[in-house]
């Protein structure tokens, strides 16, 4: 049952393409029961493996940065693996709820990125710096170090989170933020996912079932893409995490 929703879920993540790492933990947690703590080690993990072939897809677009990819997303592999540490030490309702909230948080940005780009860019305009030198690492790494703790320790990739930052702080273009926060997400899931196999929350069997259903109904969903206008996938991009984290906290 697992595997067969899975499909579902993928069609839609593929259909709008949406990372889906928020609703996954939803679906597992609230749709079948699955521990909070396991539900958010299976969504790390697998989302490591869409996060490769996005980042090689941006890569091969050149909208991926990779000095500054590499820098913020390994040290984001160090908080990732902290935060996955702290989970572990949080009640599975206090956990449940702190995700629903961040998720929440995501859905926010969603909106400005999504609805109000114009906003969004006068803002970047006014506020944007152009780290550089030793300002370069200072802001990479502690971009990554933060982003990676949330990520760890809630399951989700903070995509909003890194490609606001990467684009407050090292003045980049919103393509280039998309693609680098790509591969900076991909080491953060790595290590976040090893983080809850070494706390023993990463069931290989639900993990299994999570990433071929993913995989299959992604595949199947982006044939679909082309059928809906561009305010349509807008809608649904943004209404995905806001469901997800609302029915996680008040399920």
């Amino acid at each position: 049952m697992i595997f067969l929703a899975m499909i579902l879920l993928g069609c839609l993540l593929g259909f709008a393409g949406a990372g889906g790492a928020g609703l996954t933990i939803t679906l597992l947690s609230v749709g079948f029961g699955v521990p909070i703590h396991t539900a958010l080690g299976v969504a790390l993990a697998a989302m490591s493996f869409t996060m490769l072939s996005g980042a090689v897809s941006h890569f091969r677009e050149g909208d991926v940065l990779l000095r500054l990819g590499l820098t913020t997303g390994g040290a984001g592999m160090l908080g990732a693996f902290a935060g996955a540490r702290i989970s572990d030490a949080l009640p599975g309702d206090i956990l449940s709820k702190m995700t629903a909230a961040l998720m929440l948080a995501s859905s926010v940005l969603l909106y400005f990125i999504l609805f109000r780009k114009d906003m969004l860019d006068s803002f970047v305009a006014k506020h944007a710096s152009k780290a550089e030198g030793a300002s370069f690492y200072a802001h990479a790494l502690t971009i990554g170090v933060v982003t990676g703790f949330l990520s760890g320790a809630f399951g989700i990739g903070a995509t909003a989170f890194i490609q606001i930052s990467l684009m407050l702080f090292f003045g980049v273009s919103l393509y280039h933020a998309i693609g680098t926060t790509m591969l900076v997400i991909l080491p953060i899931s790595v290590s976040g996912g090893l983080g809850y196999l070494v706390n023993g929350h990463l069931d290989f069997y639900i993990f299994l079932q999570t990433l071929g259903g993913l995989t299959i109904g992604a595949y199947l969903g982006a044939k679909l893409t082309r059928l809906a206008s561009r305010d349509t996938l807008r809608y649904i991009v943004l209404s995905m995490p806001t469901i997800g984290g609302l029915m996680l906290l008040f399920k």
